[in-house]
This record gives structure tokens, sequence and C-alpha cells, in this order.
């Protein structure tokens, strides 16, 4: 069986329809959605709008609850304080131009997927705001698929695509309890992965086009996809609806821009 996981589509309609085409030319038995339709893209509504249309199981990302919950459902950081202004400015735009049953769908959807052992998640199985990150330390790394008892964690969120396996190890715990001798547990675990699927609507890889990931289960096979497409169609878009401009720079460059001149330590409080 082969599994495609897409995620991060950030109302990049053009992008997601190329995707979508690109799956279908792979002959992809099922299709795996791991958040983030809305925010910064200028068509929010018609990529729920097709995703529900296909009816594609889907996580809820980060920028799915802030829509739904509200501005301070975030918990993200900025490097700047101009920075945190364009995302409050995206934030505004996408809530007034979503649709309410748009709304209520997004409120509908889960943390997390499972399918045999596979999980599907936004950021992490912790929240959807946490970064897995290639770096990650080990440990922290294999607690995070363990907590979900799955071989294979599939994320989203860092718009940047990898494969990380984590080796089978051996994890002791010791426990000491007052008036009771020293009790020690060893677990050993087998391979696991964590699959990031990186970002059909907004790539952070350093070139425009879309990526996604193909999952064989047979044989274990990840093949990373890297996608063309019209981005600079997004790009006018965004430009056209109002949306602040640097999104329109940093889609066509594949890069988050971000400048730190201000405060290079600021965190949104919001």
């Amino acid at each position: 069986m082969k599994l495609a996981v897409i995620s991060c589509i950030h109302g990049n309609y053009e992008a997601l329809n190329t995707v979508l085409s690109d799956i279908d030319a792979h002959h992809a038995d099922q299709i795996y959605c791991l958040g983030d339709l809305v925010g910064y893209g200028p068509f929010p509504n018609a990529v729920v709008e097709m995703i529900r249309s296909l009816d594609i199981p889907t996580c809820q990302g980060c920028w799915d609850e802030d829509i739904v919950e509200g501005l301070n459902a975030c918990e993200c950081s900025y490097p700047s304080l101009l920075a945190e202004k364009r995302g409050k400015q995206a934030h505004e735009w996408t809530n007034q131009a979503i649709h309410p049953e748009v709304r209520d769908y997004l409120a509908t959807l889960p943390m997390a997927l499972r399918q045999d052992n596979f999980c599907f998640v936004h950021g992490s199985p912790n929240s959807q705001h946490e970064y897995l990150l290639p770096s990650m330390d080990g440990f922290a790394a294999l607690e995070r698929v363990l907590s979900t008892e799955a071989d294979v964690l599939f994320c989203g969120h860092t718009h940047v695509p990898y494969v990380r396996n984590l080796e089978g190890a051996t994890l002791a715990v010791r426990v000491q309890q007052p008036g009771a001798p020293q009790s020690e547990r060893t677990v050993t675990t087998p391979l696991k992965r964590i699959v990031n699927a990186g970002s059909v609507g907004e790539p952070r890889h350093g070139r425009p086009n879309a990526t996604y990931v193909l999952y064989d289960t047979d044989n274990a096979e990840v093949t990373l996809r890297e996608v063309p497409y019209d981005y600079q169609k997004t790009c006018a878009a965004i430009i056209e609806k109002g949306l602040p401009p640097i999104f329109a720079w940093r889609l066509a460059h594949g890069l988050e821009f971000a400048e730190r001149a201000e405060d290079a330590s600021h965190v949104c409080e919001r």
C-alpha cells in the first residue's frame, strides 16, 4: 500500500492542486494531511473545500487551531517584533476571509490520526506548536515516537522535509523509593522513524517547490517528493489580496524571512 502525506498548505491552492495531481500520477492508495490548511496564503476556503471534497483524513495544525480558538491560542515565537506584527496581520486577514462552515470544519479536526503502526500529527504528539527538528536530542525524539506507540511518526510544522531513523536503543529507568531497594527497568526498542513531510504551500528548504512524502508500507520505503508549481500565481494573489508582500518574497525563495535587528530574543506573548 502506498501512502501520501501532505502538510502545511497555508491557503496555497495552486500548490495543493499540483501536488494532488502528482500524488495521483504516483498511484497513492491513501492521502493523509497533517494540518495548517490556512494561514499566510490567499485561498484558505478553496484549500479546505478541496481537502473536504476528497475526504482526506486531516490533523489540526497550529494555524487551524488559531483560527478556531482565537489569536491567543497561539504558542508560537517570532524572531522580531515586525515578524510578529505580520503574523497578526495574516491572522486577522484569514479570520475575516474564512467562511463559517470552514471554521466549523477546522474545529472538528483531531490532534492525531492513527493507522496500523503509523501516527500522524502536525507538530508533535505533545502539541501542534512543538517543532520536531532533525537536530532534536535523540532521546527526546525517541520519546515522542514511543509516546504514540507507533513505529513511524509523520509530522510537519517545520516546513523542511526529512527522514530520521532512530536505531534500536536500550532505555534504563532507575527508581529509588524511601525504605525500598532501588529498582531498575530496561526497555529495548526496535527501529523507530520520524518522517517530516515538509510543506506543500510554504516550503522553507531553499526552493519554492512544494514537498510531500510517499511511503510504501510493503517495504517501508520513504520518498521525499519535490514538485514545481506556478508559485508566481500564488505570489500575485498574495499581493492582490493585501497580505504582507514579504509573504510573496519568501514563497518565491522557499525561505523564512524575519528581521532580527529589533530584538533577537523576542518571544511572542500574545
